[in-house]
């Protein structure tokens, strides 16, 4: 049988791997993400109506290439915003 160990999460020594985030960061943090999966989702829900309704293979192609163009286009200032957000809390202040 497996040794099952529990742990007391009030206990201080298990909030190591939590993170801890600076009022400021986590709303920034949050947007961002937000954003980011808003962005996804109007790129699937795009993806899948194109898929669905273009019948010509070739242009079907095109068009989700473009789409995936501007997808990343899209998704690239805020993925800028999270790797300087990143390195300014792994930054020693």
């Amino acid at each position: 049988m497996n040794d099952i160990e529990f742990h007391n999460n009030k206990d201080p020594g298990n909030l190591k791997s939590a993170p801890m985030y600076s009022p400021n960061t986590k709303p920034l943090l949050q947007s961002l993400l937000s954003t980011l999966a808003d962005i996804d989702l109007e790129y699937e829900q795009a993806k899948d109506k194109i898929s669905k309704n273009s019948p010509d293979l070739n242009l079907r192609i095109r068009v989700l290439e473009k789409l995936k163009a501007q997808h990343q286009e899209r998704r690239t200032p805020y993925i800028q915003q999270l790797a300087i957000l990143q390195e300014s809390m792994i930054l020693p202040r």
